[in-house]
């Protein structure tokens, strides 16, 4: 089931960025009206993505090397957007930082320090994760722990910690997921990945249910590096004969 579940996020988030290639190529207001209600939304289908996959890490033996290959992924979808497409007249869709490289990030360096947390608490580590993600949840916005601690001004000055989620108002990117706060969702995933791996969940979680999410899932890396070409591909057509 947790490929259903991340299948379900992935899909979510082809639809997403299909009312933004609407309005985007298209030229129609209604797309990205709609893919701005959506935002609200964002967040919860790729934490629930994130968390999966921090999941799947505990009983993956290839995390690091998963990591490094979703990372370089990343990089291909920046190259592309920030590179190849403003060459060809196609601007405002650079990604920095997408959920690629995120993803890679975390992978990395959860597979780094996978036998400290083997050998921790799963609890414990579930709660210090879920507390740092929230204490960090507002980092972009220049505050920590609820808006308790402000950060300096001089860090958001520039934008070479943009990984970190420390970026200037002058950052743009169309797709945008910092290590942090996201780190500590996938580490809340690792930690609870211990239960999935003793088989200590509800036994309706180990049956299939739908294969069609189940293989997005399964592929999602490759559902995410083809859905944009394909839906720029389809809505460039479908403009030519507007």
């Amino acid at each position: 089931m947790l490929d259903e579940i991340r299948g379900f996020a992935i899909v979510c988030m082809v639809v997403h960025h299909m009312f933004y290639d609407i309005g985007f190529i298209l030229g129609l207001e209604w797309g990205s009206r709609i893919f701005d209600i959506l935002c609200v939304f964002q967040p919860l289908f790729w934490a629930a993505f994130i968390l999966t996959s921090g999941i799947c890490s505990r009983m993956s033996r290839s995390t690091v090397k998963r990591g490094l290959l979703v990372l370089a992924a990343g990089g291909v979808i920046t190259m592309v957007t920030a590179v190849i497409m403003p060459m060809l007249h196609i601007t405002g869709a650079e990604i920095y930082f997408g959920i690629l490289s995120c993803l890679g990030s975390c992978m990395i360096i959860t597979g780094i320090f996978m036998p400290l947390i083997e050998k921790s608490n799963e609890k414990i580590g579930m709660a210090v994760s879920a507390f740092l993600f929230f204490a960090t949840y507002n980092i972009g916005k220049g505050v920590l722990l609820f808006g308790l601690v402000p950060l300096p001004d001089f860090l958001y000055r520039c934008n070479f910690l943009f990984p970190l989620g420390i970026a200037g108002k002058n950052f743009v990117s169309a797709d945008y997921f910092p290590i942090i706060p996201w780190l500590f969702m996938f580490l809340f995933g690792a930690f609870f990945g211990q239960y999935a791996k003793e088989e200590r969940l509800p036994a309706v979680m180990y049956k299939k249910h739908a294969p069609f999410l189940q293989a997005a899932g399964k592929n999602s890396l490759w559902v995410y590096l083809l859905h944009q070409p394909i839906l720029y591909g389809i809505f460039y057509i479908i403009k030519i004969f507007l």
